[in-house]
């Protein structure tokens, strides 16, 4: 045989290698009701996806296609986002209701259809809509596409996904409504759960109500991390054990050590735990973390906890033996967060310099907090003639959602009139000391509703510093950007200033997220490059803040070809009523 028709056969052997490894990953996801008693209530009736809590963990491989069947058997209207994935070509198929589509009705059903291209580590997935994301969640474990032995450190013995949660004794549709209907904030989760469980530190828990995983001494074991919790960032201990960190938000890190981990809601981190204990019993633990300054609304002070158990520990002499517990930290340790959330960078592969852009395009200085703002006609149990009622903003806009066509929908129509306005501001619309006492003046907390989006070009560098406020209170914002990865450049306290941060600006391995955790107070410089067309969420993932305005949406313009241009939507897209 030649060498001509050699090499040929061979790049058509390895052409049919690659495509051979990519696969079709289907689920069918019945979201309905389910009935669960915990915390020794009356059974609850929940809304959850195949009768599960936590919902399916779908798994798939870098490059692989993702299609999952909704099929909505519950009485609330349904919408799915699968968290950090990035979409290209598929906006449709993003989630958030009213913004790339109307939500599926009882009754309805609607496939996802997805790639996952380029993107290997964890994500997950949850309802967009209402506060159904308390109840119906999962994981998205993406693994290379050369298996577990292409991981970028040591391959575990064993993987374990471990999903964080909030958990109401109380039904989270009402809930939620009712907090929009009075102004009101919707009240603190009456616990933390792992893996939908309690554990064992709550009235009245019981055994079948803690999470059990088993190890092998000096087994190496990997823990996919989620807090897929709705208002609270958690800290994350295992008794006796130390974590290495190896990946956030499916993006590679430099090995980082730690002895605790901090997630906050929608984040999720890949670590690696060497059992390395003794043969006994361990927990993990779950705690919170309220960054607020002063103190912000009433939280659960409480801990929730899972058990880390040694093969050989059924031994009885063992078995009846308290399993060892890891000190809390402080609920206020802000020290502790910060350590963690600035102390990652990104790792760097097959001798790739970083991707991170050098020269920007717009530069975007967004103040994130609370506020106030009057009643809107549809509050109809709002007290009106009292003082205004709890809001949300950035640059001191309140988004609200349309409510009769999708964001996305309009932009692909090219009909944003009566839908949505491109005046979303690049500033906060007044300069004031962001961070000190003069928030306290009520003409600073105000704030009024719109639906303003930013417009981007195609293959726009944005520079976005976001500033946390004191209005009302100093908190920790974790910020989602949808259809997006970004690079975080540098993250301090107090009122940003431009000139001491770019010295500390990180343009060589600079850690790499979908949701930042603000520094309470503080600020953060993220950069990315605006290189996926259609109409993007970012938001607070305190859904308590969404519901009341914090976020925005950019719309990100075609490029010059088909392949870089919205599609148009898929013929089962869901109408709105």
């Amino acid at each position: 045989m030649s060498l001509h028709w050699s090499l040929l056969l061979f790049i058509a052997i390895a052409l049919v290698s690659s495509v051979a490894q990519a696969a079709v990953v289907e689920h069918t996801f019945n979201v309905g009701n389910f009935s669960i008693s915990q915390l020794c209530q009356p059974p609850l009736i929940i809304t959850a996806v195949n009768g599960q809590l936590p919902g399916p963990t779908i798994y798939a491989r870098e490059g692989d296609t993702v299609v999952v069947h909704l099929v909505n058997t519950s009485p609330y209207s349904m919408t799915l986002h699968w968290h950090g994935v990035l979409q290209r070509g598929t906006p449709w198929a993003d989630g958030p209701a009213m913004v790339t589509q109307c939500p599926v009705q009882p009754g309805g059903n609607y496939t996802y259809r997805f790639n996952v291209d380029g993107q290997e580590g964890t994500l997950w997935w949850h309802a967009h809509v209402s506060f159904h994301r308390a109840t119906v969640y999962g994981a998205l474990v993406i693994r290379p596409r050369g298996g577990a032995k292409a991981y970028p450190f040591p391959k575990p013995d064993k993987e374990h996904v471990v999903i964080l949660g909030e958990w109401w004794n109380a039904t989270v549709y009402d809930m939620e409504r009712m907090a929009f209907l009075t102004g009101i904030p919707a009240p603190h989760a009456e616990a933390y759960t792992i893996n939908g469980k309690p554990g064992d530190f709550y009235n009245c828990s019981a055994p079948n109500q803690t999470a059990k995983f088993e190890v092998r001494q000096n087994g190496t074991y990997l823990l996919r991390i989620i807090n897929a919790g709705m208002n609270t960032p958690l800290f994350f201990k295992v008794a006796k054990h130390r974590l290495t960190v190896v990946g956030a938000d499916a993006c590679y890190t430099k090995p980082y050590k730690t002895d605790v981990v901090v997630v906050s809601p929608g984040q999720t981190v890949d670590a690696l735990m060497v059992a390395s204990a003794a043969v006994g019993r361990y927990y993990m633990a779950a705690s919170p973390y309220d960054s607020a300054i002063p103190q912000g609304p009433p939280f659960s002070d409480t801990t929730a906890t899972a058990i880390l158990q040694y093969a050989g520990a059924r031994r009885k002499t063992v078995r009846w033996r308290p399993p060892v517990l890891p000190r809390r930290p402080p609920v206020n340790d802000t020290a502790t967060a910060h350590r963690f959330f600035s102390g990652m960078t990104a790792l760097l592969r097959h001798g790739k310099p970083s991707a991170v852009p050098l020269a920007v395009d717009t530069h975007m200085y967004v103040t994130v907090g609370l506020g106030v703002s009057l009643c809107q006609p549809e509050q109809l149990l709002c007290n009106r003639s009292a003082p205004p009622v709890f809001s949300s903003s950035m640059n001191n806009a309140s988004f609200v959602v349309p409510k009769n066509t999708s964001l996305l929908e309009a932009h692909f129509r090219r009909e944003p009139a009566g839908v949505y306005t491109r005046d979303f501001p690049d500033t906060p619309p007044v300069v004031f000391d962001y961070t000190g006492d003069e928030s306290d003046n009520a003409t600073m907390q105000f704030t009024t509703k719109s639906t303003k989006v930013k417009t981007l070009r195609y293959n726009e560098t944005v520079e976005m510093v976001l500033q946390n406020t004191r209005l009302i209170a100093k908190e920790s914002h974790p910020m989602h950007i949808h259809g997006f990865n970004f690079f975080i450049l540098a993250q301090g306290f107090g009122n940003y200033d431009k000139r001491r941060a770019e010295r500390r600006f990180n343009l060589v391995d600079p850690q790499e997220r979908n949701t930042i955790a603000v520094p309470t107070g503080g600020w953060a410089v993220i950069r990315f490059v605006a290189d996926n067309p259609g109409m993007w969420y970012m938001h607070c993932h305190f859904d308590a803040h969404i519901s009341l305005g914090l976020a925005m949406v950019l719309e990100v313009l075609d490029g010059p070809t088909p392949e870089t241009s919205v599609p148009p939507p898929p013929a089962d897209l869901p109408r709105c009523s």
